[in-house]
C-alpha cells in the first residue's frame, strides 16, 4: 500500500522495487499494489490506461476472492495522518479475514527528537552512501573536505510524527554525518523549513550542496518542489537566489530503489506475520536435496554486517546453481574491497592449507546506465534457510567472521 506517483520511472523502480523485493522474500504469497491517492490513481488511468486500486477496492477485491490471511505493508515513511487512515480503514474488514499492517519503513515514532531506532539507523546509512555514490565521491568524509553538504528534503507533516524528522537529524548526528541535513518542503517541524536549512547550512560553513530527497518515490516533491530550477519556490531555486553557494546539485532519486530500504520492508512484513502467527509455505523451507537441478535466484544475506551485502543492482539476490545435490551460489559484491571468502570461521581460514575462494571480476550496471567492476565469489551452500559461517579478509588483511543464509530460492525462467 503506497501513496502512489504519477512518475513512471519511479512507481516501476522505487515502488516496484519494494514489491519485487517482497516477492522474492515471500514466494508462498501474492502480492498485490494499491495507491492511497486517488488523484494520482486518476491521473495514472487517464494518461497510460493503468488500473491501480484503491485502498478500499484493494480490500474488497481480497475479500471477494477469497483471501483469508492479508498481510498490508504500508510504504509510508512513518506512522503519519497516511499511515492513521490506513488503520482504520482496515478494521471494518477485521470480521472478514484476518488482515495485519506492517510497520512503516521507520518504524515506532518514539517519544521526542533524541529518539533512534534500528530502522532509522539503517535507513540514514543506506540514503548517505547511495549520496556519496551518486556524487561520484570517494566518501561522506571527501564531500565533508571538500566543503560539500548533503540535504535530504522530506515531506513534513502537521502530525505529531513530525518529530521523526528531527529524529532523522538526530540519527545523522550520532553517526557522525556532520555535515547532513534534514529538511521538509512543508516545514514542519519549523527547524526544517527550507530557509532554516539554508541558515544552516551556510553557518556550518559549507559552500557545495547535493539536494537530495528523503521520500520512497522521487515523484512530484523531487522533481519540483526540489529540483525545478524554474519554480521559483522550489528548494534548488531558493538555496540559488541566496547566493551562498558556489555549487548546488540535485540527486533525484527515491528510496524504494535501495536494497537495504527494502529489506526493511521485508523484515516488518515478516514481523507482522510471526506476532499473528500467519505462516505460508514457501520455496525457503523446502529442503536441498529435493531442489531440482537447474539454476535459480536466491536471497543472500550477511546476518550480523550490512557491510556485506551483495551489489545494490542485485535486489539482494544471488544466482544459485544445484547440480547434483550440491548447491552453490554466485555473488556480486559491492567493490573490491573483500579480497578473499573462507566458508568456515577466520580462525581455520588462517591455518596452513586453507584454500581462500578466489574473487571473479564481475561488471554491474547501475540504473544511471554506469557500469563499475566488482569482485564476485562463488559460495557453496550447505542448506536454504539455514545459516552458516563465512570468514573474510580485506585489503587491509585483516580476517572476520560473519554468518550468512541463503533464503528463498525461485527458479530462472
Amino acid at each position: 500500500m503506497s501513496f502512489g506517483t504519477s512518475f513512471n520511472d519511479s512507481r516501476a523502480e522505487d515502488i516496484g522495487g519494494i514489491e519485487k523485493a517482497l516477492e522474492a522474500a515471500f514466494p508462498g504469497w501474492a502480492v498485490r499494489r494499491a495507491f492511497t491517492a486517488q488523484i494520482i490513481i486518476n491521473h495514472v488511468q487517464a494518461r497510460d490506461g493503468e488500473f491501480i486500486d484503491n485502498m478500499d477496492q484493494a480490500l474488497e477485491r481480497a475479500v471477494n476472492n477469497g483471501v483469508k490471511n492479508l498481510v498490508i505493508q504500508p510504504t509510508h515513511l512513518m506512522h503519519g495522518a497516511e499511515y492513521d487512515e490506513l488503520v482504520e480503514a482496515v478494521t471494518k474488514y477485521a470480521d472478514r479475514m484476518n488482515v495485519v499492517v506492517a510497520e512503516p519503513l521507520l518504524g515506532k515514532v518514539g517519544k521526542d527528537a533524541a529518539e533512534v531506532n534500528t530502522d532509522k539507523e539503517t535507513v540514514a546509512k543506506a540514503v548517505v552512501e547511495a549520496a556519496v555514490k551518486a556524487a561520484g565521491a570517494e566518501s561522506l568524509d571527501a564531500l565533508e573536505k571538500d566543503g560539500t553538504a548533503i540535504v535530504l528534503m522530506g515531506h513534513g507533516t502537521a502530525h505529531v510524527a513530525k518529530v521523526t524528522y528531527s529524529q532523522m537529524q538526530t540519527q545523522m548526528n550520532e553517526l557522525g554525518y556532520k555535515n547532513v541535513f534534514i529538511g521538509t518542503v512543508e516545514g514542519e517541524p519549523e527547524e526544517t523549513a527550507c530557509e532554516n536549512i539554508i541558515k544552516a547550512v551556510n553557518e556550518a560553513g559549507y559552500t557545495k550542496v547535493i539536494l537530495r530527497p528523503l521520500m520512497v518515490v522521487a515523484g512530484d516533491h523531487a522533481n519540483n518542489d526540489m529540483a525545478d530550477p524554474e519554480d521559483e519556490e522550489s528548494w534548488v531555486s531558493q538555496f540559488t537566489a541566496s547566493k551562498l553557494f558556489e555549487k548546488i546539485d540535485c540527486q533525484i532519486n527515491g528510496m524504494g530503489s535501495i536494497a537495504d530500504v527494502q529489506a526493511i520492508y521485508v523484515a516488518h512484513a515478516q514481523a507482522a506475520m510471526d506476532e499473528n502467527g500467519l505462516k505460508v509455505e514457501a520455496v525457503a523451507d523446502t529442503a536441498a536435496s529435493v531442489l531440482a537441478d537447474g539454476t535459480y535466484k536466491a536471497t543472500f544475506k550477511c546476518l550480523d554486517s550490512s557491510m556485506f551485502k551483495v551489489n545494490e543492482t542485485q535486489n539482494g539476490q544471488g544466482t544459485l546453481t544445484v547440480k547434483d545435490g550440491k548447491m552453490v551460489i554466485h555473488i556480486s559484491l559491492t567493490s573490491k574491497n573483500i579480497v578473499n571468502l573462507f566458508p568456515g570461521l577466520k580462525e581455520d581460514a588462517q591455518k596452513e592449507g586453507a584454500v581462500w575462494l578466489q574473487p571473479t571480476v564481475d561488471t554491474v550496471t547501475y540504473d544511471d546506465g554506469t557500469t563499475e567492476e566488482v569482485f564476485g565469489f562463488d559460495v557453496e551452500v550447505p542448506a536454504i534457510g539455514e545459516e552458516f559461517d563465512l570468514a573474510l579478509i580485506g585489503k587491509a588483511g585483516k580476517w572476520y567472521d560473519h554468518k550468512v543464509i541463503v533464503t528463498n530460492p525461485v527458479p530462472e525462467a
